[in-house]
């Protein structure tokens, strides 16, 4: 009886630690290396969270109107192996994302470069980590 309940006990233990992994993503399973995109907006909220970052700015559309972008980055130790820290950028700062869309045309991407006003670029990682730096979607 203690050996099945052991047995049971590690079993469940497995499944629970096996649900962050898949519930993570690749990168074309969540964005388009077709829509490649390029937003400049204010961050207005940053979450640096495990598995992955989000970036949440405000970009003006051709009409004036303010829109809300969520950007998805690395994790919080691939961010600061690249210089993104809290003391790089703060909440107000004007930034230019390069990146690319969602699948779903909603207004989230995934960063692949952070572009700040003094001329720095810093890389955001994450799933679009793996891909080329010189020409969209080379692997």
């Amino acid at each position: 009886m203690r050996t099945r309940r052991a047995v049971v006990v590690v079993g469940v233990a497995l499944l629970l630690a096996a649900a962050p992994v898949m519930a993570h993503h690749a990168f074309s399973a969540e964005f388009d290396i077709s829509k490649p995109i390029n937003l400049r907006g204010t961050l207005t909220k940053w979450e640096m969270i495990n598995p992955h970052s989000w970036f949440h700015i405000d970009v003006k559309d051709p009409d004036g109107k303010m829109v809300p972008w969520m950007i998805e980055g690395g994790s919080p130790n691939q961010l600061i192996k690249g210089g993104v820290t809290r003391n790089s950028i703060s909440i107000g700062t004007v930034l230019i994302i390069e990146g690319y869309q969602a699948k779903d045309g909603t207004n989230k991407a995934v960063g692949r470069n952070l572009l700040l006003a003094d001329g720095r670029r810093l890389i955001l990682g994450g799933s679009v980590a793996n891909l080329g730096t010189d020409t969209p979607g080379r692997k």
